[in-house]
C-alpha cells in the first residue's frame, strides 16, 4: 500500500503522521507532551484564579484558562520535537537538504537536484529574496567544481542577481541542516517582486536543456509538505 500524499491528509491525519514519525527518534514524546500540557494547565489555572472575581464563573475562567495553556504548551513542544525528530532523520540520507529546503515558507521556489554526478553529489537551487541560493550535498571536492560551473551557467542570465553558494555539512565553512533553513533565510533581500518573478522566467532557459539529464541511482527526497509546520518550530 502507498503511503499518501501529505498535501491529500486532512489536518488530524497530518498530525498523526507527524506523530509516528517523531516517535521513533523520539520513543518518550508522549510523556513530554503530557508533561508539558499539565504544566501549562497548572500554571494557567493558578494566573486565572487570581483574576477578580468568585463562584462559578471563576471557577470556569480558571478550568478555560487552564485548557488553553495547557495545549498552547502542548503544540509548541510538539512542534519542537517534531522538527528536531524530522531533522535528526534527515541527517546523512541522500537529499536531506532538498527535504529541509522544502519548509521554506511562500515566497522562495526550490529546485531539487538541478545538478548531479554518478557519486550522487548533488547541488539544489532556491530562489527568494536573497537571490539566487546554490545549495550542494555531498563530497565539498566534488562539489567545488559542479557548483562552479553551475554559478557560471545562472551568472549567464542573471549576471546582476546574487548568487550564494551554500555546502551543507558538519565541517569548516559548511551549513549544518538543521541550520540550513535559517541560514538561507538570513542571506539578505536583494530582489523583490516583479524583479524575481522576472528571475525565474529567466531561469526556465536553463532548466529546459536539463530536461533529458537522466536521475541518478538512489532514494529521491520526498516532500515534506505536510510537515512544515511542524519543522518551523511555532
Amino acid at each position: 500500500m502507498s503511503t499518501p500524499d501529505p498535501s491529500e491528509m486532512s489536518r488530524r491525519q497530518q498530525m498523526v503522521a507527524t506523530y509516528q514519525m517523531t516517535k521513533r527518534t523520539d520513543p518518550r514524546i508522549g510523556l513530554w507532551l503530557l508533561g508539558a500540557f499539565v504544566l501549562g494547565a497548572a500554571v494557567g489555572y493558578a494566573l486565572f484564579t487570581l483574576l477578580p472575581g468568585s463562584g462559578v464563573l471563576s471557577l470556569v475562567l480558571a478550568i478555560v484558562g487552564a485548557l488553553m495553556l495547557g495545549l498552547l504548551a502542548t503544540v509548541v513542544l510538539f512542534g519542537r520535537r517534531a522538527q528536531k525528530s524530522a531533522y535528526d532523520q534527515m541527517e546523512g540520507q541522500i537529499g536531506g537538504g532538498a527535504r529541509a529546503l522544502s519548509t521554506l515558507r511562500r515566497g522562495w521556489k526550490t529546485d531539487q537536484m538541478i545538478a548531479f554526478n554518478k557519486q550522487q553529489d548533488m547541488v539544489h537551487r532556491v530562489v527568494g529574496p536573497p537571490g539566487i541560493v546554490l545549495v550542494g550535498e555531498g563530497n565539498p571536492n566534488r562539489l567545488r567544481g559542479l557548483m562552479a560551473a553551475e554559478e557560471r551557467r545562472h551568472a549567464r542570465v542573471a549576471s546582476e542577481v546574487p548568487i550564494h553558494q551554500v555546502l551543507v555539512g558538519d565541517g569548516e565553512g559548511q551549513v549544518p541542516l538543521r541550520k540550513l533553513v535559517k541560514h538561507v533565510s538570513k542571506l539578505g533581500k536583494s530582489v523583490k517582486g516583479q524583479e524575481l518573478t522576472d528571475l525565474l522566467s529567466r531561469l526556465r532557459a536553463i532548466d529546459a536543456n536539463r530536461s533529458n539529464l537522466p536521475i541518478p541511482k538512489g532514494p529521491v527526497p520526498t516532500s515534506m509538505k505536510g510537515m512544515r509546520g511542524q519543522m518551523r518550530g511555532r
